[in-house]
C-alpha cells in the first residue's frame, strides 16, 4: 500500500527543463574517457569482499577526530608539554640533581616539574577524549546494509566496506559516498539536504541512472553486479567523473548520481546505493583537517621572554663561575681550613678550570628561580578558573534550548581578547534557516508594515545617536528658527520609525506566529485587495505567487494543514503567504497545478487547474524563473519571477507602468536587508506558443555539451516583453540579536568575514540584513572567465589578478573617507586567487574592505582563506560556525568557536568554545576576552618581576660570599616562596581582576582594541616589569646590608648573622611583592585581600611554627619570636624597604592617570565619582567617544544617514545665506 502510494507521487523530471533533465540515452552519449593518474579507483558493486586485498584494499569506514591516539598520545603530549622551554630547562635541571654538586636534592627538582607536566597532559587527555566518544558515537550508527541472497540487516558505520549495497531510509544521514541505484519514487529521484556539507538549507535532487531503476526492492539485489571506474579520492564536492558497468554496457556518472556523506535523505522513503568511497576517503573528510595544536599569543611570547630571562641566567652563572674559578686558583691555597692539598674537584686550586665549570652548573640550578616553573601551573589554575567563569556565565546561557556557553579548552582563554579578524558561517550560525514574507510591492505600492529585524535596529539606534548629534547640528551657524525646525523634523522622523516598529510588535504579540509569513498588513488580508483601485494586478500577483514554483504540497496529519516541500526557502515563503492570501496550493500532478482561490471573504475557495506546459529553471546564472501555464479559459500565460535587474531588462515599453515606484520600494526592502524578487506575466497566443514550444522540444533533446546553451537561448525568445506586476521582499531571519552583534563587534574594531556555501545573491542579501553591506557601499564583485584549457587557466589568473589590481587603485584614489568597499567572491575564483602566486594580492584587496564575503565556498577553501588570513596578517583569527563543513575553518583558526545548533555537534566537538547563538560572540569577546587578556598579561608580567626581584638577590649574596654557592635564604623559604607565599595572590589577579565591570566593557566596545593593540603585553611593558624587579632586588639587598651590615641590630650587642639577615631580606621581599600586586589591582574582593593580606600573615605563622623545633629549624630556632621580633630596626626595615620598592610604581601609575590617563582609567575615574549617574551627558558623550571607526554595523549605517543629513542641512544653509545676501 505504502509502496503504491509513493509510486502515484509525481515524476518531477518531467518539469525539469536544465540540469535537472535526464536525456535519453543515445549511441553518441559515450562514457567518460577515464585513464592516467586520479582515475584509478575500481569498485565492484555488491563485492565488498574483493576489496580486501591490494590493489583494490580500501580504507575502512571508520573516522577518527581526535588529536591523539592510545599509541601516540605519550610521545605527542610530551612533545606538547617540551615545546615550552621552560619545562626543557627544568628536566635538564632535574636530571643534573642526581649528582653531588646539585645545590638541592632530586626530589625537590622532579617533584615540581611532574606535577606540572602531568597535570597538563592530564588535561589534555580528558578534552581529547570527549572527541573521542564522539568519533564512537557516529561510528557505531547503523545502517541497512545487503548481507546476500536479497537479505538487508542493520550494521554499523564503521564495518561498511567499500562495494556495500546499503538501504538508506528517510532523515538518515549517508554512512558514507554512495552511488545512487534507485529509490522509492519510481523515476529514482531523491533529496538530500547538503547542509553540513555546504550549508544550503535548500533540498537538492539526485537521480540515478535509468538502467538501475528495476532494482527497486530487496530481493532485486540478490544477483546485481556491477563494475564503477571513477575518480580516486578528493575534496571537490561538486565535480564526479566515473563510469559504471552494467548488464555489459558502459553508462557515464556524474555528481547527479552521487550521495555524499554527512549529508541527510529528505522527503524520499528511502534510497539503495552502493559505497564508492569509505572514511576518511569520503569527499567531506577529505575537506576535513587533523585537529592542530593551538597556543596562545602570549604562551607564545612567554618563550621569548623566558629565552631572555634564560640568557641573564647564564650570564650570571658564567660571571659567578668565572669568579670561583679565579678565586678557586688564588685564595683557596690560603684557607688552610680547607685543607687545600686534600681538596676534591668541586674546589681543587690545582684545577680551577673544572672547579669553575661544575660551579657553573651548581649556578644554573641555583639561579632558577629568575626562572618560574610554577608559572605554567599557575596559568593553568587560572585558565580552568577563567573556563568554569565563562561555562557558568548566565548572559550566555540560552533559555530555549538550555545550552549554556562552554570553553572546550582553556589554553586560548586570553586569546579571545585579541582577535582582529572574525570568519563565520552564513547559515546556521548568522541565520537560523527561516524565510519570512515581509513585505511586497503590487501595482506600484508598498504593503506591508512591520519591520524587519534590521529596521528596528537601526531605528532604535538612530534615535540615540540623533541626541548625540544634536549639539553637533546646533552648531551650525544658520537661523534660530531653522535650526529648531530641523531639530523638530529629525526628532519627529525617529519618533514615527519607532512608533510603526513598536506598533507592529504589538500586532505581532497579540496573532499567532505563522512560519514563514510575518506579513501585517490589512488591506490584502481576508479578501480586502478586492477594494484596491488595482485588483486585477493584485489577483495576477497572488497567482504567480502561487503557480509559479516546484513545490510538491504534503498534509501535515497532526495539523491537518498543508505543509511545502519546497526546493529553496523563498518558494516555501510564497506558497504560505499566497495561502494566507487566500490563494493556496493544494495539489500537483505530472500537468497540472490546482490552487484554492478565494475571491470573497465570505466565499468557499473555488479550486482550479492550471495546466503546466513548460517550466524553465532557476539558476545562478539566470536569476529567474519561469512558468508557461494554460488557465482553465484557455489563455495561455508566462509566470516569471526573478533578480530585479533581470525582470527590468526584458519588460516591455507598455510593461514599464510601475517600474519607477517598485524600483523606489525594492531599494527601500534591500536597504531593510531584506530579499528580493520582481515578479513579472506575459500573455501568449496559440500559435505564437506553438511555434516557440517546438524549438524549445527540439533543444530539450539535444544530446551534446551545447544542449545547456541552446535552451538559454530559446528561452530568452520566451521570457521578454514582459509586463511588471510587482516585487516581493522576503526577511531571511537572522539568529536573535545578530545585527547587533555585528554592529557591537565593529565597534569593538574587529573584522567581519562571511564565507558561505550558499549562492551569490543569497550571500549578499544575507549582507544586506546583518548590515555587512548597505546602500552606499561599493562592491567589489572578482569573477572568473569559464575556460579548462591550459592556455583558458593561465587567461583566467590574468583577469582575476587584473580585476584585483584594479580594485586596489580604485581603493587606493578613493578620496571620500568615509567611503567603504565590500569584496564579493565566489569558489570557482577563489580556487585561482588562493594559488600561491595571487593569495597574497587577493588578501592585500581583502584587508582594506570593509567586509568580505566568500560564497559558493567548499569546506576545505574555508580552512585555506582562514590559513591565509592567519598566516597573511599575522593577526589573531576566530571562526566561527556551526556544522560539519565548518570544521575545517574552526580547526585551522587561531581560535574556534562552534554553535550548538540544529546541525549535529561536529563543530562543535571540533571547537575551542562552544555557544549556543551567535549574539554570544559579543559578550565572550568584549567581555571575557577583554578580561582574560589583561588577566593573563598582568599576571605574567607579575611573574617576572617577583622572580627577577627574588632570584637577583640570591646573585648579590654569592658576590659577598666569595661566590660559594652558599644561599642566603633557608631550604623551606625557597620552596615556600612560590609555592604558597606568593601563589595566591597571583591567582586571585589572574581570576578575578576587573579593570572595568562588564556592562561598561559592552558600553565601551573600543577597550577591546587594548588587546589586539597587545598594550598589556608588548615589550615596552615587559622590559618595565622586568626593570621593576631588578629595582627592588637591589633595594632589598644592599639597603637589608647597609642596616645590618658592621652593628647591632638588638639591645644586648649582638650583630646580625647570614640566618637573621635571610630572614629579614626574604621578609621585605614577601612585603613587597604582595604590596605590588596590591597596586596593581583595580577590583577587590573579599577574596584578593584575603589572599594577599593571607600571604604575608601566613609568612609570619610559618616563622613561629618553624622556630620551635630546633630539629626543624637548625639556626633559625626562635627566629621571629626571640631574634627578629623584639628588635625595633627588624620591623622599620621591612616598612623602609617595602615603602622604597613600591614608590617609583606608585609615582608612574599617579603620573600616567593624570597626564596620559588610557581608556579605562577614565571610565574608572567616571565610575568611581559617580558621574555615570549625575552627569549623563558625559556619560554618552563619553561612550560614543569610545567606538572604533567601523565601515559595517548598523551604526555605520546610520551615521552615514546623518552625514547626509548635515550635507544636506549645510546646502540649506548656504542657500539661505544666498538669499539673504540678494537684497543688499
Amino acid at each position: 500500500m505504502t509502496r503504491g502510494r509513493i509510486r502515484a507521487r509525481l515524476r518531477r523530471s518531467h518539469l525539469y527543463t536544465f540540469a535537472c533533465l535526464r536525456p535519453s540515452t543515445h549511441e553518441n552519449d559515450l562514457p567518460h574517457p577515464l585513464q592516467g593518474p586520479g582515475f584509478s579507483r575500481t569498485v565492484y558493486c555488491n563485492q565488498p569482499d574483493l576489496h580486501k586485498k591490494k590493489p583494490l584494499y580500501y580504507g575502512a569506514n571508520d573516522i577518527s577526530t581526535t588529536k591523539y591516539n592510545f599509541a601516540t598520545f605519550l610521545p605527542k603530549a610530551l612533545f606538547e608539554q617540551f615545546r615550552r622551554v621552560a619545562n626543557v630547562y627544568f628536566l635538564l635541571a632535574a636530571c643534573l640533581s642526581t649528582f653531588n654538586f646539585s645545590p638541592f636534592s632530586p626530589l625537590s627538582m622532579i617533584a615540581p616539574l611532574a606535577f606540572v607536566v602531568g597535570l597538563s597532559m592530564a588535561k589534555e587527555a580528558l578534552e581529547d577524549w570527549q572527541r573521542f566518544l564522539q568519533d564512537v558515537k557516529v561510528n557505531n550508527r547503523k545502517v541497512n546494509v545487503h548481507k546476500g541472497n536479497g537479505i538487508f540487516g542493520l550494521r554499523p558505520w564503521q564495518k561498511i566496506k567499500v562495494g556495500d549495497v546499503v538501504k538508506v531510509e528517510k532523515d538518515q544521514f549517508f554512512p558514507a559516498d554512495l552511488l545512487l541505484l534507485s529509490s522509492s519514487y519510481e523515476d529514482g529521484i531523491c533529496y538530500v539536504e547538503t547542509m553540513n556539507l555546504d550549508g544550503e538549507t535548500n533540498l537538492k535532487v539526485k537521480r540515478s541512472l535509468e538502467v538501475t531503476l528495476t532494482l527497486e526492492n530487496d530481493e532485486s539485489f540478490k544477483d546485481f553486479r556491477g563494475t564503477i571506474q571513477c575518480e580516486d579520492p578528493n575534496p571537490n564536492l561538486y565535480t564526479f567523473v566515473g563510469n559504471i558497468e552494467y548488464e555489459r554496457q558502459v553508462h557515464p556518472l556524474d555528481p547527479g548520481q552521487i550521495l555524499l556523506r554527512d549529508s541527510k535523505l529528505r522527503n524520499t522513503a528511502y534510497v539503495y546505493g552502493v559505497v564508492i568511497f569509505t572514511g576518511h576517503d569520503s569527499k567531506v573528510m577529505q575537506n576535513a583537517t587533523r585537529s592542530p595544536s593551538k597556543r596562545s599569543t602570549i604562551e607564545k611570547k612567554m618563550d621569548n621572554i623566558i629565552y631572555v630571562l634564560f640568557a641573564l641566567l647564564v650570564l650570571i652563572s658564567l660571571i659567578s663561575s668565572i669568579a670561583f674559578a679565579v678565586k678557586t686558583k688564588y685564595d683557596v691555597p690560603d684557607m688552610w681550613y680547607l685543607k687545600p692539598a686534600e681538596a676534591d674537584y668541586l674546589y681543587n686550586p690545582k684545577n680551577p678550570a673544572l672547579a669553575g665549570f661544575y660551579h657553573l652548573i651548581t649556578a644554573l640550578m641555583l639561579y632558577g628561580y629568575l626562572i618560574p616553573i610554577s608559572l605554567y601551573v599557575s596559568i593553568e589554575v587560572v585558565k580552568v578558573l577563567q573556563a568554569t567563569f565563562i561555562n557558568q556565565d548566565l548572559q550566555m546561557y540560552d533559555e530555549e534550548t538550555g545550552v549554556p556557553a562552554q570553553a572546550r579548552t582553556s589554553n586560548l582563554n586570553e586569546e579571545l581578547g585579541q582577535v582582529d579578524t572574525i570568519l563565520s558561517d552564513k547559515t546556521g550560525t548568522l541565520t537560523c534557516n527561516q524565510m519570512d514574507f515581509l513585505k511586497c510591492s503590487i501595482a506600484g505600492t508598498a504593503y506591508g508594515v512591520r519591520s524587519s529585524e534590521v529596521e528596528l535596529a537601526a531605528a532604535k539606534q538612530m534615535a540615540l545617536d540623533l541626541e548625540e548629534h544634536e549639539t553637533d547640528l546646533s552648531n551650525f551657524p544658520m537661523p534660530k528658527n531653522s535650526a529648531h525646525g530641523l531639530g523638530d523634523n529629525v526628532r519627529r522622523g525617529s519618533e514615527v520609525d519607532l512608533v510603526s516598529v513598536v506598533t507592529s510588535k504589538g500586532v505581532e504579540d497579540q496573532k499567532p506566529a505563522i512560519k514563514g509569513f510575518s506579513f501585517e498588513d490589512n488591506r490584502l488580508m481576508n479578501c480586502n485587495w478586492l477594494k484596491e483601485p488595482n485588483a486585477d494586478v493584485m489577483l495576477l500577483f497572488l497567482r504567480i505567487l502561487a503557480i509559479c514554483h516546484t513545490a510538491i504540497p504534503e498534509l501535515n496529519k497532526e495539523t491537518g494543514k498543508l505543509t511545502y516541500e519546497a526546493e529553496s526557502p523563498d518558494e516555501g515563503a510564497f506558497l504560505v503567504a499566497a495561502r494566507e492570501f487566500g490563494f493556496e496550493f493544494c495539489r500537483r500532478t505530472q500537468s497540472s497545478v490546482f490552487i484554492r482561490e478565494r475571491c470573497s471573504p465570505s466565499g468557499q475557495p473555488v479550486e482550479r487547474e492550471y495546466k503546466i506546459l513548460n517550466l524553465l529553471d532557476f539558476t545562478s546564472k539566470r536569476k529567474r524563473m519561469s512558468v508557461i501555464v494554460r488557465d482553465e479559459e484557455g489563455q495561455i500565460l508566462l509566470l516569471c519571477k526573478g533578480a530585479d535587474s533581470i525582470i527590468f531588462e526584458r519588460l516591455s515599453k507598455n510593461g514599464r507602468m510601475y517600474e519607477e515606484a517598485t524600483t523606489n520600494h525594492l531599494n527601500e526592502y534591500g536597504e531593510h536587508g531584506l530579499r528580493t524578487l520582481a515578479l513579472a506575466y506575459r500573455k501568449l497566443d496559440e500559435q505564437e506558443y506553438s511555434a516557440w514550444n517546438d524549438e524549445f522540444q527540439k533543444a530539450k533533446t539535444t544530446i551534446g555539451g551545447d544542449r545547456e546553451a541552446m535552451l538559454e537561448r530559446v528561452s530568452e525568445l520566451m521570457e521578454r516583453e514582459l509586463i511588471l506586476v510587482g516585487a516581493t521582499a522576503v526577511e531571511d531571519k537572522l539568529q536573535k540579536g545578530v545585527p547587533q552583534c555585528i554592529d557591537k563587534l565593529a565597534q569593538a574594531g574587529l573584522k567581519l568575514w562571511v564565507l558561505t556555501g550558499d549562492k551569490m545573491e543569497t550571500a549578499i542579501n544575507i549582507g544586506f540584513a546583518c548590515s555587512l553591506l548597505r546602500q552606499g557601499m561599493k562592491q567589489i564583485c572578482i569573477s572568473n572567465l569559464n575556460s579548462e584549457s591550459q592556455d583558458g587557466k593561465k587567461a583566467v589568473k590574468e583577469h582575476i589578478l587584473n580585476q584585483i589590481t584594479n580594485a586596489k587603485q580604485m581603493i587606493k584614489l578613493e578620496k571620500d573617507p568615509h567611503a567603504a568597499f565590500a569584496l564579493i567572491i565566489d569558489g570557482k575564483t577563489l580556487t585561482y586567487a588562493l594559488e600561491n602566486d595571487m593569495k597574497y594580492h587577493f588578501l592585500g584587496l581583502a584587508v582594506d574592505c570593509a567586509s568580505v564575503i566568500c560564497c559558493r565556498v567548499s569546506p576545505k577553501q574555508k580552512a585555506l582563506v582562514t590559513r591565509l588570513v592567519k598566516e597573511g596578517t599575522g593577526k589573531t583569527t576566530l571562526a566561527i560556525g556551526d556544522g560539519a563543513n565548518d570544521v575545517g575553518m574552526i580547526q585551522e583558526a587561531d581560535i574556534g568557536v562552534g554553535i550548538s545548533g540544529v546541525e549535529g555537534m561536529q563543530a562543535v566537538m571540533a571547537s575551542d568554545f562552544a555557544i549556543a547563538q551567535f549574539c554570544f560572540l559579543e559578550r565572550l569577546l568584549v567581555v571575557h576576552g577583554h578580561w582574560c587578556y589583561k588577566r593573563i598579561a598582568q599576571m605574567v608580567c607579575y611573574f617576572f618581576y617577583k622572580n627577577i626581584a627574588f632570584g637577583l638577590t640570591l646573585f648579590y649574596f654569592e658576590a659577598y660570599a666569595g661566590f660559594s654557592g652558599q644561599s642566603v635564604y633557608e631550604d623551606w623559604y625557597l620552596i615556600l616562596f612560590n609555592v604558597i607565599l606568593t601563589s595566591l595572590p597571583v591567582i586571585s589577579l589572574g581570576v578575578f581582576e576587573q579593570d572595568v565591570p562588564s556592562e561598561v566593557c559592552l558600553q565601551f566596545p573600543a577597550l577591546y582594541q587594548q588587546g589586539p593593540k597587545n598594550l598589556f603585553f608588548d615589550w615596552y611593558r615587559i622590559l618595565g616589569w622586568m626593570g621593576n624587579g631588578l629595582y627592588s632586588s637591589l633595594v632589598i639587598f644592599f639597603l637589608n646590608i647597609l642596616i645590618f651590615y658592621k652593628q647591632s641590630f638588638r639591645e644586648g650587642g649582638q650583630t646580625a648573622d647570614m640566618i637573621a639577615v635571610g630572614t629579614t631580606m626574604f621578609t621585605c621581599i614577601i612585603w613587597a611583592v604582595n604590596c605590588q600586586i596590591a597596586l596593581t589591582m583595580s577590583h577587590f574582593t573579599w577574596i584578593q585581600h584575603l589572599f594577599v593580606w593571607g600571604s604575608i600573615t601566613t609568612w609570619y605563622l610559618f616563622l613561629i611554627l618553624y622556630g620551635i623545633s630546633p630539629s626543624i629549624s637548625w639556626n633559625a630556632f626562635q627566629i621571629l619570636v626571640e631574634v627578629l621580633g623584639p628588635a625595633p630596626i627588624y620591623w622599620a626595615a621591612t616598612l623602609l624597604v617595602a615603602v622604597t620598592c613600591n614608590l617609583p610604581y606608585l609615582v608612574h601609575i599617579s603620573y600616567q592617570r593624570c597626564f596620559h590617563p588610557m581608556d579605562h582609567h577614565v571610565i574608572q575615574e567616571i565610575k568611581h565619582y559617580k558621574k555615570d549617574v549625575e552627569d549623563r551627558h558625559m556619560w554618552t558623550r563619553e561612550r560614543s567617544k569610545a567606538r572604533q571607526e567601523t565601515k559595517i554595523g548598523f551604526t555605520a549605517r546610520v551615521e552615514a544617514k546623518i552625514r547626509q543629513l548635515k550635507g544636506k542641512l549645510q546646502k540649506k544653509q548656504s542657500s539661505l545665506g544666498v538669499v539673504n545676501m540678494s537684497p543688499s
